[in-house]
């Protein structure tokens, strides 16, 4: 219990790290007041340029893999590295240091799943590609990250069907994706009436 604990609270404090935000400050500007206001790395790219949007995903993905291996480590149990994701996750999108606020969890999903996922890579493979190729044809990123993490859902279950990956990280991977369309609600509302934000708009500040 006292493993668990600590796993979970360090994976907390792990994903809380708001790395949007210290990039953001390191370029002298307050990423919430500009873009959408979302710390994630959506919209640093637009507001700051491909290579700091690129520094804050690997971050944030990062943020998702050390947690499920530092449970793999003192846990290991697939149920440990579960837990992790999830306590990762909400590190990112209810974070201690942002008066329990944050960003969208999608990156820091994919980090957790990349570990969960070494059996049956193409678990991991499936989101991202589906995610480039509803981004590069449609330019949304928010439906790229819908459909992307849909699919993750589908591949993970045909992999666990095979008995290839356990049942906890097909649990964790429908529990991460419902929390990925809830924190999408407003892009979702916006993408059904057509005001959705397309990749290559400049993040401008925003309207106080």
């Amino acid at each position: 219990m006292v493993e668990y604990l600590g796993v979970i609270i360090g994976s907390y404090l792990i994903g809380s790290i708001p790395w949007g935000l210290v990039v953001g400050r390191l370029k002298g500007i307050d990423i919430r007041e500009y873009g959408s206001g979302n710390i994630g790395s959506t919209n640093i790219l637009r507001t700051l340029g491909t290579k700091f949007g690129a520094i804050v995903l690997i971050a944030d993905v990062l943020k998702g893999v050390i947690a499920v291996l530092l449970a793999r480590y003192i846990i290991e149990t697939p149920t440990g590295e579960m837990a992790a994701g999830f306590a990762a996750i909400a590190g990112h999108d209810w974070s201690l240091f942002l008066k329990f606020k944050g960003g969208r969890g999608v990156a820091t999903s994919l980090g957790a799943l990349l570990p969960m996922a070494m059996p049956a890579p193409l678990a991991a493979v499936s989101g991202p590609v589906v995610f480039l190729l509803i981004v590069a044809l449609t330019r949304y990123v928010s439906l790229g990250s819908l459909l992307g993490s849909v699919s993750a859902v589908a591949t993970m279950a045909v992999f666990m069907a095979l008995d290839r990956v356990s049942w906890e990280y097909l649990v964790y991977i429908v529990v991460a994706v419902t929390l990925i369309i809830f924190q999408h609600r407003d892009n979702i509302k916006r993408l059904a009436s057509g005001t959705e934000g397309k990749l290559g708009q400049k993040g401008g500040r925003r309207q106080t």
